[in-house]
């Protein structure tokens, strides 16, 4: 392994201005490191290209550790923070709290100092180093955060030939040791600390996260029903070339405020005002007429479920609609085909789904207890 500290070595000296102590101490842990794995990986030793693999490998570690050197202290831990923030967002709620955005990036924060002890205590045993090191130079600095990087994002094997990483494992363990009681109160607390000038997150961050939380939420759920929901509206605002409104939606799954929506696609509170009255137009199109099946299904509020009324307003909503709309419902219950019904109340099929949208549009208003006349509840 004399070559591959050598190019180690001599690569650090190039490309930094540590001192060649610092370098060389550097690069024979690199060096070491290398080593091991090609000794250790059957993979590696099976391939018969030994040498190629150490090189390679090397190159690797010593492309990461001279990205967090060229960014320097605070940039590298920004980047640190923010990429592994991004890779822990949606693993940090325990289940069955709905905690909000600042919560939960609260909980990350306090999770991640946690880890970077544990990070640092892996790096010094996995180097040979004594137990109170600490890096003390950039380049010191700079070989912990890529090593850090790389200790969160190890493949850990489980049962059944699966595997995830390291730090989402010490993420979901985190989450499932909080009382429920604590997330209250540190929900309480950080409603008002978005705004504080020391506030640790700063833009480089949340926008990292928000970029994650987005792409996250696109993959299949557990929740197939509401997955399929989310998938069926973001194609329907996607067909209509209402992109910012699938943006808009994209973002208010994430329970993004306001403020934090604004920022996020640049608009004014005008802007998003318009845009937010935009997408619930689309929404309730999509509920009540396009998919509506589907979305009732989701609510629990279908056919089936008396279209999630009680048995009082069911009563008061069959009550108050006319004997054509009431044979309407009566078909629709019988699964009777909009082609039959047109023909047997003299209907167009397109009269037929318009008189539909009214009903459910009806059941809508009483369910949400919005009898007021002014039209459809526009709570999302």
């Amino acid at each position: 392994m004399e070559a591959i500290f050598q190019l180690l070595f001599n690569e650090l000296k190039q490309s930094t201005k540590a001192t060649e102590k610092s370098c060389r101490m550097v690069a024979e842990r690199l060096a070491s490191e290398v080593s091991r794995i090609c000794s250790e990986s059957k993979r590696i030793q099976d391939s018969g290209q030994v040498d190629s693999w150490a090189v390679t490998l090397a190159r690797h570690r010593l492309k990461q550790c001279l990205t967090y050197y060229k960014l320097g202290s605070r940039r590298g831990r920004v980047e640190l923070h923010s990429t592994l923030s991004a890779v822990v967002y949606r693993y940090i709620t325990p289940p069955h709290v709905q905690s909000s955005y600042q919560a939960r990036l609260t909980l990350i924060e306090d999770f991640l100092q946690g880890f970077y002890i544990e990070a640092l205590n892996a790096f010094r045993r996995e180097a040979q180093l004594t137990a109170d090191y600490t890096p003390k130079t950039l380049l010191d600095l700079a070989e912990y955060m890529a090593f850090s990087e790389r200790y969160a994002k190890r493949r850990i094997p489980l049962p059944g030939r699966r595997n995830q990483q390291l730090i989402i494992l010490r993420a979901q363990t985190f989450s499932q040791q909080q009382p429920a009681e604590i997330f209250v109160d540190i929900e309480q607390a950080a409603e008002g600390s978005g705004s504080e000038p020391d506030h640790i997150w700063n833009a480089a961050s949340l926008q990292r996260v928000r970029e994650q939380m987005v792409a996250q939420d696109l993959e299949p759920a557990e929740d197939s029903l509401r997955h399929n929901v989310v998938a069926d509206l973001m194609a329907y605002l996607e067909e209509r070339q209402q992109n910012d409104c699938a943006d808009y939606f994209a973002l208010r799954l994430q329970d993004l405020s306001a403020n934090e929506i604004e920022a996020v696609l640049g608009l004014t509170p005008r802007q998003r005002d318009y845009l937010q009255q935009r997408f619930k137009y689309h929404l309730v199109r999509f509920a009540l007429s396009h998919r509506w099946e589907l979305v009732h299904q989701w609510l629990e509020a279908d056919l089936d479920h008396n279209l999630g009324l009680t048995s009082h307003q069911w009563q008061t909503f069959q009550a108050r609609i006319s004997q054509q709309q009431l044979s309407l419902l009566r078909m629709k219950q019988q699964g009777v085909p909009d082609l039959a019904i047109a023909q047997d109340l003299g209907f167009t099929t397109t009269q037929v789904q318009k008189q539909w949208s009214k009903l459910l549009e009806q059941a809508w208003e009483i369910r949400n207890g919005a009898m007021s006349g002014s039209g459809i509840s526009t709570d999302e």
